[in-house]
C-alpha cells in the first residue's frame, strides 16, 4: 500500500509537469489522421461508431484501432476537435503507464535478487527518470503519437504480467492465469501499433539476462528453452524470406531518396543520436523535426557512420558479456536496441522520430542507472549520497521537461523554436505559419493571416518549396490580396522541384482550398496543373479526378472549367469522356454537355477524324 501511494504521488507529479503543454493545438500528422478524418466525428457513442472510427486508419486495415477509437471518444465527449481535450487524454495515458511501469520495475528488481526495500526505491527512481525525461514531451503532447504511448502502456502491462507468471513458475507453479494476461495485453498493444509484435523478443531478453529460464519444474524450463529456440529460428526465417523480399528496396525507391541499405547505415548514427539525447536532453538537442537529417551513403559518408556502428556493436557485445555479471545493465542495453528493431531496420520509414524512443527508453534508463550505481558502489558512496545524486538528476530532467512543455503549450512558440533548430525544414516553417492560420480561423482576425504570410515569406529566404509558395496563395486568397507574381513564384517552384510528391501535394492543397470557397483563381490552378503535367507526364485522368472533386464540392458550378480541360487533353475515344457526358446528361447539365461536345468535335476535326 505504501508503494502504491508513493507511485500515485509520482504520477501526480508527472501530470503537473505536462499540464503546461495542453494548449499547443494540433500539428503535422494530426491533420490527416485526426482533423481530416471525419469518421472520428461521432455524435452518438455506440459500438458501431467506435468500430468504424477504429478502422479508419490506412483505409481500414485496423492496425491501430484502439487509438483511433479513443480519438473518436475524445471528440464525442467534448463535441469538438478540442486539442486540449485530446492532449489531456494523452497525459492520462502517460500517467497510467508511469503507474504500472513502477510495478514492472519493482518486480524486475526483485527477480534480480534485490531486497524488497531496495527494489521499491529503485523502481520509483527508475520510473521517475523515464516519466519526466524531456524526450517524452513530443511523444505525449504530439496527439497522434497516442498510437505509440498506448502501445507502450500495454507492452509494459504485458511484461509486468510476464514477470508475475515467471515468478509463479520459479516458485513451482505454472502461471497459467498470468499467461492469459500476457496474451490479452499483447493483443491490445498490437491493435495500438505494429511494433508491439516485438514483445516475444523483449521476453526472450528477460530470459537471457535476469530470469535465465529458471523454473521450479524441469518441464517448464525445458518448454521455455524449446519454445524460444523455435521462436528464434522462425523469426530468422521470416526475416530472410518474408520481411526482406517484401519491404527491402536496394536500388531506387519510390518516394524516398535512400534505399534499405543506406537506411541501415544511417540508423547507426540515428541510434547514437538517440542515446545522446537521452543522456544530455537539452532543449536545443531535441528539434522534433528531422526531415533534413543526412543519409549515410557509405560507411564513411558521413564519417560518423562507421564509428557509430562500431560503438553499437561494442555496446551489444558488452551487454552480452555482462548478462550474468550485471543482468539489469545487459537487459537494459539489449532492450533499447531491440525496441528499435522495426523502426531502425530495412523498412523505408522516415529516418528519425523522437517518439520511437518512448518504449526503448525504458531499457536505456535501466542500463544507465545500473552503470551509475555500479560506479557509486565501486566508490563506496553512502546510500544517502546515491539517492541524492539520483534526486538531482530527476530534478534537472523535470525542470527541462517543464520548459519543453511550456514551449509545446503555444503553437506559435513551438513553431518559432522548430524553425530556429531546423531552419531548412519545410515542415517546421509550415507548422509555424499554421499556428497563426489556426488563430485566424478561430478569431477571424486578419492580423493573424498577415503573420502567417510574413512567416512563410521568411521561410522562403531559407528554403524553396511549392508547399510554401502555395500556402502564401491560400493565405492571400482569404485576404483578397493575391497577385500575379504569387502564382508565377508558385509555378517557378513547381518547375524547380524534383520531388513529384511535393508538387502534387501543393496542388492538392490549393484545390482543396478552392473547393472550400476561397478566392483562388481557377484558371491559374489549371495553368499550374499544366506545369506539373508537362514536367512529370501525369496521366490525363488526373484532370478528371480534379474536376470530379470540384463537382462533388460546394463549388460544383465551377467544375465545368476543369471538365473542359479534361476533354481537351483526352483522346477522342477516351471512354471516361463518354461516361462523363452520359453522366452530365442524366444530371441535367445540357449546356455543359453541349460545350464539351463542341470541344470534342473541334478536337476530332483538328485531328482529321471523320467519325464523331
Amino acid at each position: 500500500m505504501r508503494f502504491t501511494l508513493t507511485t500515485l504521488v509520482i504520477v501526480l507529479f508527472v501530470i503537473i509537469l505536462f499540464l503546461p503543454g495542453l494548449n499547443g493545438g494540433f500539428l503535422l500528422d494530426d491533420g490527416i489522421n485526426i482533423l481530416s478524418n471525419y469518421v472520428l466525428y461521432i455524435h452518438e457513442l455506440n459500438i458501431d461508431n467506435l468500430i468504424y472510427a477504429g478502422l479508419s486508419f490506412h483505409d481500414g486495415d485496423g492496425t491501430r484501432a484502439l487509438p483511433m477509437a479513443s480519438f473518436a471518444f475524445d471528440y464525442w465527449r467534448t463535441g469538438s476537435m478540442d486539442a486540449g481535450a485530446f492532449k489531456a487524454t494523452n497525459i492520462f495515458i502517460h500517467a497510467i503507464t508511469t503507474f504500472f511501469l513502477a510495478f514492472f520495475f519493482r518486480q524486475l528488481l526483485l527477480l534480480a535478487k534485490w531486497t524488497p526495500q531496495h527494489a521499491a526505491w529503485g523502481a520509483l527512481i527508475l520510473t521517475l527518470l523515464w516519466a519526466v525525461h524531456p524526450l517524452q514531451v513530443s511523444s505525449v503532447l504530439y496527439i497522434v503519437q497516442r498510437m505509440q504511448t498506448m502501445a507502450t502502456l500495454f507492452v509494459v502491462l504485458s511484461l509486468w504480467t510476464y514477470l508475475l507468471m515467471r515468478q509463479n513458475q520459479i516458485a513451482g507453479g505454472r502461471g497459467r492465469i498470468q499467461g492469459i494476461g500476457v496474451i490479452v495485453f499483447w493483443f491490445l498493444a498490437l491493435i495500438c501499433k505494429d511494433d508491439a509484435v516485438l514483445l516475444p523478443v523483449f521476453t526472450l531478453l528477460l530470459e537471457l539476462t535476469v530470469l535465465r529460464f529458471q523454473a521450479g519444474q524441469a518441464v517448464v524450463t525445458r518448454g521455455l528453452k524449446q519454445g524460444y529456440s523455435l521462436f528464434v529460428v522462425l523469426g530468422i526465417v521470416a526475416y530472410c524470406f518474408v520481411i526482406i523480399p517484401k519491404y527491402g528496396c536496394w536500388n531506387i525507391c519510390s518516394g524516398r531518396d535512400f534505399n534499405s541499405g543506406e537506411r541501415l547505415l544511417t540508423q547507426g548514427r540515428v541510434l547514437m543520436m538517440y542515446l545522446g539525447q537521452i543522456i544530455f536532453p537539452l532543449s536545443d538537442r531535441l528539434p522534433f523535426i528531422y526531415e533534413d537529417y543526412p543519409v549515410s551513403r557509405s560507411l564513411l559518408q558521413p564519417w560518423t557512420t562507421l564509428p557509430s556502428l562500431f560503438i553499437i556493436a561494442v555496446l551489444i557485445v558488452w551487454a552480452w558479456c555482462w548478462r550474468h555479471i550485471r543482468p539489469l545493465f545487459a537487459f537494459g542495453v539489449l532492450l533499447f536496441f531491440a525496441g528499435h528493431l522495426i523502426s531502425s531496420n530495412i523498412i523505408l520509414l522516415e529516418l528519425v522520430f523522437e517518439h520511437r524512443n518512448h518504449f526503448p527508453m525504458i531499457g536505456a534508463i535501466l542500463a544507465l542507472s545500473d552503470l551509475i550505481l555500479l560506479i557509486f558502489q565501486r566508490l563506496k558512496l553512502k546510500q544517502q549520497v546515491i539517492y541524492g545524486v539520483f534526486a538531482a538528476i530527476i530534478l534537472l530532467l523535470g525542470t527541462s521537461t517543464l520548459y519543453q512543455t511550456y514551449i509545446w503549450g503555444d503553437a506559435a512558440r513551438l513553431g518559432q523554436k522548430l524553425t530556429k533548430l531546423s531552419p531548412a525544414s519545410v515542415r517546421a516553417w509550415t507548422q509555424y505559419a499554421a499556428a497563426y492560420f489556426d488563430r485566424y480561423n478561430f478569431t477571424k482576425n486578419p492580423q493573424y493571416l498577415t503573420s502567417a504570410i510574413s512567416v512563410t515569406e521568411q521561410a522562403l529566404q531559407h528554403v524553396s518549396s511549392p508547399s510554401l509558395t502555395a500556402n502564401i496563395i491560400i493565405y492571400k486568397s482569404i485576404l483578397g490580396t493575391t497577385e500575379t507574381r504569387d502564382w508565377q513564384r508558385y509555378q517557378d517552384s513547381l518547375r524547380a522541384t524534383s520531388d513529384k510528391r511535393v508538387n502534387k501535394q501543393s496542388l492538392d492543397a490549393l484545390l482543396d482550398n478552392f473547393m472550400k470557397g476561397y478566392d483562388i483563381d481557377e484558371n491559374r490552378l489549371l495553368e499550374s496543373m499544366d506545369v506539373i503535367e508537362k514536367k512529370e507526364n501525369v496521366d490525363d485522368l488526373w484532370y478528371f479526378e480534379a474536376a470530379n472533386k470540384v463537382y462533388n464540392s460546394k463549388r460544383r458550378d465551377h467544375a465545368i472549367v476543369f471538365f473542359r480541360k479534361f476533354v481537351d487533353v483526352s483522346t477522342v475515344d477516351e471512354p471516361t469522356v463518354k461516361a462523363l457526358l452520359d453522366g452530365l446528361t442524366a444530371g441535367g447539365y445540357k449546356e455543359w454537355v453541349n460545350e464539351l461536345q463542341e470541344i470534342r468535335k473541334h478536337k476530332s476535326e483538328k485531328n482529321g477524324e471523320s467519325n464523331f
